[in-house]
């Protein structure tokens, strides 16, 4: 039989106290809810790329604006100090080639930063007589042991995966030899997409969107073909049918090649590849502060929105 100060075998002080901490937890959110609650998305995430094992940052830092002359025209020191000032908001991904009248000063400025957080990726073009040579030459100009992704440059060429077996079987060469961490391409043509997606040697596409469908693959087999809007259907189809194979995205020409020069234009864009999860991380080609850190306040938007 309880006595007058116990309940249900609890002591009167023991009662009071639970019944005071049950109260206390009540006010407080429950464990579920905060596991629930997804973090917040930013341009500087480190995001993986698709299944490579790799992560970079969301947003990357484009050095080829019409062949790299956009950011030549700067000068060496105000390209370099605009290559810190990105990394220092958290960009870590740069993106150049060795077609980039920028591609010899990628070395100096990235000289100071932290190499095992940066992702660097080049581009290969043509068929080089001597393939590691000329990857080789990628690691030497950048003063580094690897390039995080290489990829063929500019494809526009239907069946490319036979005649370009020589430069493939060098770029998985130099993946053994620990040279290069991904291997890819960048495709300017529907055929050469289609290409690269069926094809199991490709682990990272490079490729163009943007709603309006400024400078996006189009059917001809030429880079720079006339397209809009109608041709980025067939182009999102592609993208997902690599997503689902695992394949790294990366996106380009959300300011169609610089065409966009109405704010709501580049605001369009960079809401659609957020919001349609098209891309793992995307590059934009920089001239300026003011360039990197509207880039960084659309994308940080239109990932809150999405």
């Amino acid at each position: 039989m309880s006595t007058p100060h116990s309940t249900c075998g609890l002591s009167r002080r023991e009662f009071l106290g639970r019944t005071a901490l049950l109260a206390g937890a009540a006010w407080l959110p429950s464990t579920t809810a905060l596991a629930a609650t997804p973090p917040r998305r930013t341009h500087a995430d480190q995001v993986p790329l698709g299944q490579t094992g790799i992560k970079t940052s969301r947003l990357g830092f484009g050095t080829g604006s019409h062949s790299g002359n956009v950011q030549k025209a700067l000068g060496k020191d105000t390209f370099t100090n605009l290559i810190h000032y990105a990394f220092d908001q958290g960009i870590t991904f740069i993106d150049c080639a060795q077609s980039y009248a920028t591609f010899e000063w990628i070395g100096d400025a990235i000289k100071g930063l932290p190499r095992e957080k940066l992702f660097l990726q080049s581009k290969v073009s043509g068929q080089p007589e001597k393939v590691l040579e000329a990857i080789d030459r990628h690691r030497r100009i950048f003063d580094t042991d690897y390039v995080d992704s290489l990829l063929i440059h500019c494809m526009v060429q239907d069946g490319w995966t036979d005649p370009f077996r020589r430069l493939m079987d060098g770029f998985a060469e130099a993946r053994q030899k620990q040279w290069i961490r991904a291997q890819g391409v960048s495709c300017h043509s529907l055929p050469a997409l289609r290409n690269a997606v069926a094809s199991d040697w490709t682990q990272v596409h490079l490729v163009r969107l943007n709603p309006q469908g400024a400078h996006i693959d189009t059917p001809t087999e030429t880079w720079n073909a006339k397209s809009d809007s109608t041709h980025l259907p067939p182009v999102v189809e592609q993208v997902r049918a690599a997503r689902a194979k695992g394949r790294g995205i990366l996106g380009m020409k959300l300011v169609g090649d610089g065409d966009f020069t109405r704010a709501e234009d580049r605001e369009q864009a960079m809401q659609y590849v957020m919001k349609a999860d098209l891309a793992d991380a995307v590059v934009i080609g920089f001239k300026s502060r003011a360039e990197i850190d509207e880039s960084i306040a659309r994308m940080n938007r239109a990932l809150a929105a999405s």
